[in-house]
């Protein structure tokens, strides 16, 4: 035969014991996790669930799908949220993804209704430019189709 025979190395019956040191490496893993990761979303968790305990009237929020809005009213588990003037909705506090600042919801209006004057005034001389043409246009077409059917 080309290969020759194995023996067991024989024991005395005893066999090697896990010790204290083959487990620290994973101790150490699971101490590591603890304080990256689980502590600080624990951390985060209780306080979104205090902030959304503390809603009330008047507080502006943002929710979960982005609108922005402003608490008209608060119940045990359901908020009345104000996205636009004469406009409510009933959101879970659930919903509710970070409360902002007092007068947030004021500067961003006040954003909107500056962009909207700047870009009006310009669209309504062009509007009334291209309306005075599209006459003009219209009443050149009329003409061409007289003509076109005196012919036929």
């Amino acid at each position: 035969m080309l290969i020759s025979e194995a023996f067991a190395q024989a024991t005395n019956g005893a066999q090697a014991e896990p010790n204290l040191m083959s487990f620290l490496p994973l101790i150490g893993i699971l101490v590591i996790f603890y304080f990256l990761l689980i502590r600080p979303q624990s951390k985060r968790a209780k306080e979104q669930k205090s902030m959304r305990e503390g809603l009330q009237k008047g507080d502006e929020v943002i929710i979960s799908g982005g609108e922005l809005g402003r608490v008209t009213g608060a119940g045990e588990s359901y908020i009345t949220l104000e996205i636009a003037p004469n406009i409510e909705i009933t959101v879970l506090k659930s919903g509710v993804q970070t409360l902002l600042p007092k007068g947030t919801l004021k500067s961003i209006d006040a954003g909107k209704s500056n962009k909207a004057l700047k870009n009006s005034k310009p669209q309504k001389t062009s509007d009334a430019q291209e309306s005075s043409n599209e006459g003009s246009n219209v009443t050149a077409t009329n003409e061409t189709q007289k003509e076109s059917s005196e012919k036929n």
